[in-house]
């Protein structure tokens, strides 16, 4: 056989290999599975909660045993904005380092050829400096309201790196910065800032015109706390009055929680899944180990730290520039109320990408881009799920 028909048979090959990917049905999880059906990837293995939960070490077991993947993308975790990691501390701790400990335990035990594990930019210190780097890991207090789940996620970059040095395997960590796409969660005491405020925006506008068939159809897919497209005017107009969504006479108003004055960065979840995808496909643990040294003009250490990868844009946005720019894009004609009696949270989180730029991948959508074809995406899609372990 020639070189040419041995890569050909390499790539189909590689195109079989099993796939799982944890955490399919997630803003993470979908955009990875789509980005590899796109790239040609046939043997992508799903599983939902009911089908499998990875807290349950007894049936991560018998998954792994049975179904033996090659490769594990694990974008499972319970995720959640200021309100629910707060106030969900023991939760969110201890199921993500549940799933963690089980997935990458069992890809150890069953050779996955390749692990990447999905982490993200709250593990650094809350007083970090700008932008972050990954040596900066463990080098200051974390933000308090989402230290239960940074020290989970924190957790499960040390286990690859742990597993990579004692067993040789091949675990890769990634940390996106914030991230928004299709399939986001936007159930609005849980979600993140972007999409919370898209939908906020959404509902609010709604209201302000008395769009009762658009406020109803939004509830209908996504209830708030029990009220629902059935719940009566009265019971609709409290609901959102508690989540910041308030009609006062003919004016509507969205309050926001702080000042406006933190800044955040974004990044398009179908990019962030194509850098991941990107690293899979490219890179072992050993080249970034390797990368690295050479990036930073020395050997490769004894003591290996921080071999996890930021992903990134660089670019920041304030919080109050991030809220007008979704009520152009939204139509919302009413007032933001910024409460600054709200926590701000961490006053800057920019990412350095570099590591990952010099590895030979950039990001490729903007925020007002990507923010138009979230909105596009939200005003007509049903969701796959929301307000849960993914």
């Amino acid at each position: 056989m020639n070189a040419s028909g041995s890569l050909k048979l390499l790539r189909r090959h590689a195109t079989n290999s099993k796939i799982f990917v944890a955490g399919h049905r997630g803003l993470v999880g979908s955009a990875i599975k789509i980005n590899l059906e796109r790239k040609g990837y046939k043997n992508i293995i799903t599983r939902t909660r009911e089908e499998l939960d990875l807290t349950d070490a007894v049936a991560v077991e018998a998954f792994f045993s049975n179904v033996k993947p090659d490769y594990v993308f694990l974008a499972a975790a319970k995720v959640g904005g200021i309100l629910a990691n707060n106030k969900y501390r023991a939760n969110f701790m201890y199921e993500n380092i549940m799933i963690q400990n089980n997935v990458i335990h069992h890809s150890y035990l069953h050779g996955v050829k390749k692990l990447l594990f999905l982490g993200s930019t709250c593990i650094y210190p809350k007083k970090c400096p700008q932008p972050m780097k990954e040596e900066y890991l463990l080098t200051g207090l974390l933000e308090y309201t989402n230290e239960p789940y940074a020290i989970a996620k924190i957790a499960g970059i040390k286990m690859c790196e742990s597993y990579n040095l004692q067993y040789g395997t091949n675990f890769i960590s990634v940390m996106p910065t914030n991230l928004y796409g299709p399939n986001d969660n936007f159930d609005l005491e849980r979600s993140h800032v972007l999409p919370a405020l898209i939908r906020k925006m959404h509902l609010g506008k709604a209201l302000e015109q008395n769009d009762w068939e658009i406020l109803r159809q939004d509830l209908f897919y996504r209830p708030i706390e029990g009220v629902s497209d059935r719940s009566s005017k009265n019971e609709i107009i409290e609901k959102l009055h508690k989540y910041g969504v308030q009609q006062t006479g003919g004016q509507v108003n969205i309050e926001i929680w702080g000042s406006g004055d933190p800044k955040r960065e974004f990044l398009w979840s179908e990019d962030m899944a194509d850098a991941c995808i990107f690293l899979m496909m490219k890179k072992r643990f050993t080249n970034i180990l390797e990368d690295i040294a050479f990036k930073e003009g020395r050997q490769i250490q004894k003591e290996v730290r921080n071999t996890h990868i930021n992903i990134g844009t660089g670019k920041e946005v304030s919080i109050y520039d991030l809220a007008y720019l979704i009520k152009g894009i939204t139509g919302f004609q009413g007032y933001l109320f910024f409460n600054k009696n709200k926590t701000d949270g961490t006053m800057r989180k920019l990412t350095d990408s570099s590591r990952l730029e010099h590895l030979g991948w950039k990001y490729q959508v903007g925020l007002t881009e990507g923010i138009n074809r979230l909105y596009g995406w939200y005003s007509t899609k049903i969701p796959i799920e929301d307000s849960r372990t993914i």
